[in-house]
């Protein structure tokens, strides 16, 4: 198993090395330049291109930057905040979006588990069809529309909770957009919980489990969701990376200062450095995650975790 996860681990990094040299020639192939102001003229943008390195080649730029980044410098804004050093800017606005797709991912994940197990073990009764109901709902109605009405309904008629993001109330901020941004997650969950747990259900050996006398709960959790959860989490992987790094419409109802805004904001200005930067960070989140949904697997269930240590 350690053997397996150094080996995944070293992968990980020359594939995030590989992403961020096609990101470089993408920024390249990008039409226009970070100094598109019309008040400039030819010899200022060429000082401007010098000053900022963009005037060497390709090569020179992709090693200068990779050193500089494995220093903690990944360059400064260009458009966006002109001279920013691009962490302090990441560094106001990542912690925010990544705690609302947090809370989003654990309402998400936890609602839908639930509803996928309540409608496998009610199968064909009123209770299956609620949560097969709340679930195409759930896929089908875009999140913004889910913020819209919860704004509307909890933040403007009821005032419960704020209309928009406010630091002086994180949490009571959060709520409105994380369960917003929950329902697809939630509902992607409760259709392969259901799907997974009814042909776990109908197995062989949960019909052996039942003449062995095991029962209730432990049967549910212990044997058959626990051979479920393979593919739920295959789901949910994915999904996670999708929240954490914030839904731009969401934000902008709300008006949350986090990272989609800023990424738009990039691409809008040609602002290489930030788009590079957060297309990298989130290169990296996505392959993390899918490194440890991979040690999960052999965690779940002990025959991939042998099948592991044989290679």
């Amino acid at each position: 198993m350690k053997k397996y996860a150094l080996k995944r681990i070293v992968t990980s990094l020359f594939t995030l090395l590989a992403i961020l040299l096609v990101l470089f020639i993408l920024m390249q192939l990008m039409p226009g330049s970070p100094f598109n102001d019309e008040k400039l003229n030819a010899d200022q943008r060429a000082a401007l291109y010098t000053k900022y390195g963009l005037d060497q080649p390709l090569p020179v730029q992709f090693v200068k930057y990779v050193g500089n980044m494995l220093k903690g410098d990944l360059g400064v804004s260009y458009n966006i905040s002109k001279n920013t050093p691009i962490s302090q800017l990441i560094k106001t606005r990542l912690p925010i979006s990544i705690s609302i797709g947090g809370y989003a991912v654990l309402i998400g994940a936890v609602v839908g588990l639930l509803l996928g197990l309540l409608a496998a073990l009610k199968h064909d009764t009123i209770w299956d069809s609620l949560a097969t109901i709340i679930s195409v709902i759930g896929v089908s109605v875009p999140s913004y529309v889910f913020a819209l009405a919860l704004s509307y309904n909890f933040g403007f008629k009821l005032g419960w909770f704020p209309m928009l993001f406010s630091e002086s109330d994180i949490f009571g901020s959060s709520v409105l957009p994380s369960i917003s941004l929950s329902m697809f997650t939630m509902a992607s969950i409760a259709r392969f919980t259901r799907s997974e747990m009814l042909e776990v259900l109908g197995s062989d050996y949960m019909l052996l489990a039942e003449s062995k006398g095991i029962s209730g709960s432990a049967l549910i959790f212990k044997h058959a969701l626990r051979n479920a959860l393979i593919p739920i989490i295959t789901v949910l992987a994915p999904l996670i990376v999708d929240l954490m790094t914030g839904s731009l419409v969401v934000e902008k109802i709300f008006a949350i200062p986090g990272v989609g805004s800023l990424l738009v904001n990039a691409i809008q200005s040609n602002d290489y450095n930030v788009v590079i930067a957060l297309s990298f960070i989130y290169s990296a989140m996505y392959i993390a995650i899918m490194l440890v949904v991979d040690i999960l697997y052999g965690i779940i269930d002990p025959r991939i975790r042998l099948a592991k240590k044989g290679d």
